[in-house]
This record gives C-alpha cells, sequence and structure tokens, in this order.
C-alpha cells in the first residue's frame, strides 16, 4: 500500500513538472515576442514556432497521465483538486502561448516605423504588464498562492484600460488601415493572455483550498 502511494506521488510530481515547464514557456516567450513586434525582427519566429510544437505534444500527454490517475487511484481531498485543476489550466496554457505565437507572427507583417508613436508606447506598456502578470500566475501556482489571484484582476482590468487606449489610438487614422488591422488583433491578443493569466491564478485559490469549483466562476 505504501508503495502504491510512493508511486503515485511520483506521478503527481511528475505531471507538476510538466505543467511548470508549460508556465515557463508561456512566461518566457512573452517577452519575446513584444520585443519582435516592437523591433520588427522575426527571427526569434522559428524558435517560438518550435516551441509551440512541444506544446502541442505536452499538452495531451498531461491530460492523458492525469486522466490515467483519476481512473487508477480515485483520488480525494487535495489530489483531486490538484489533477482536475490541472486538466483546467492546460488548455489555457496552450491556448496562451498560441497566442504569443501571433504576436510574433505580426512582426512578418509590421516594421516599428509603421507604428504611430504612442501606439508603439501603448504596445510596449501592455506587452510588459502581461509579461509580470504571467510571472505571477506562474508563481502563484508554483507557490500556491491564493493572494495573487486579487492582484491579478487588478492588472487585467489595467489591461483593459490599455486595450481600450490602443484600440482608439488606431481609430484616429495616424497609421495605413492594413497596420491598424494587424494591430487591432494584437491588442486583442494581449488582452486575451492578461485575461488567462488572471483565470489561471483564480484556479489556485480552487487548487489550494476553500473554494467552489473553478469551472463555475466567470471568466
Amino acid at each position: 500500500m505504501v508503495g502504491s502511494r510512493q508511486e503515485f506521488q511520483r506521478e503527481l510530481e511528475a505531471i507538476e513538472a510538466k505543467v511548470i515547464e508549460l508556465f515557463a514557456m508561456v512566461a518566457e516567450d512573452l517577452p519575446k515576442a513584444t520585443q519582435a513586434l516592437l523591433t520588427g525582427n522575426n527571427e526569434v519566429l522559428s524558435v517560438l514556432i518550435e516551441r509551440e510544437r512541444v506544446i502541442e505534444a505536452l499538452y495531451p500527454e498531461i491530460e492523458d497521465l492525469v486522466n490515467r490517475q483519476i481512473v487508477l487511484q480515485a483520488p480525494v481531498a487535495s489530489d483531486l483538486r490538484f489533477l482536475l485543476s490541472v486538466l483546467r489550466i492546460v488548455p489555457e496554457l496552450e491556448r496562451s502561448h498560441a497566442l504569443v505565437v501571433q504576436v510574433a507572427t505580426r512582426a512578418n507583417h509590421i516594421l516599428g516605423d509603421d507604428l504611430s508613436p504612442r501606439s508603439r508606447g501603448l504596445v510596449e506598456r501592455m506587452g510588459n504588464l502581461v509579461s509580470n502578470m504571467w510571472r505571477q500566475a506562474a508563481d502563484s501556482w508554483y507557490n500556491r498562492d491564493r493572494s495573487v489571484a486579487d492582484s491579478l484582476m487588478e492588472r487585467d482590468d489595467e489591461m483593459d484600460e490599455l486595450h481600450s487606449s490602443l484600440i482608439a489610438e488606431l481609430a484616429s487614422g495616424r497609421m495605413t488601415t492594413p497596420v491598424s488591422m494587424e494591430m487591432t488583433l494584437v491588442g486583442w491578443f494581449y488582452e486575451r493572455l492578461g485575461a488567462h493569466a488572471s483565470n489561471i491564478a483564480r484556479r489556485v485559490v480552487y487548487l489550494a483550498g476553500s473554494s467552489p469549483d473553478p469551472g463555475a466562476l466567470p471568466d
């Protein structure tokens, strides 16, 4: 019985390591994507696409490992909370890195000189803000820190304000229509990345205990 429990704990640790690997790839690649966008240097894109392939392989692997442990071990209490939380955040991690790649892809279409000074400044602020949000989200998961959720909800509100400011700048007509259309997408990508980071921190509240199922929380 002790041996079975130890094996189960090793499986949980292996799942945790893979989840942390996903967090690291999103958090590390976000600043690179923003830098590519602002400089027009798309050399990093091939690296990000390769990482995307790694994530696409890890995603189903983690889900299979989790489902296997649920079936074989019938876990309860904190172990069940952990496995359910993993099932809910892994799709958000996968979608978030896909958004990072989309930001970097815009370096193929936009040069830094194509942007108005205000739009450039707003994008830089959005990129820095969302990168910090993802570092906080990763730390909250690793440390099981419930206190981060409130902080990230405030930062998500700040991201919404920056997004609105960017849309207003794009509507001013200071840039060409193709550039404005691309930057509209970029603004949406950053907004969604901020929302995903905030959602994940709320999942940690459930993981750490004493909260309802996060699936019932509004996104």
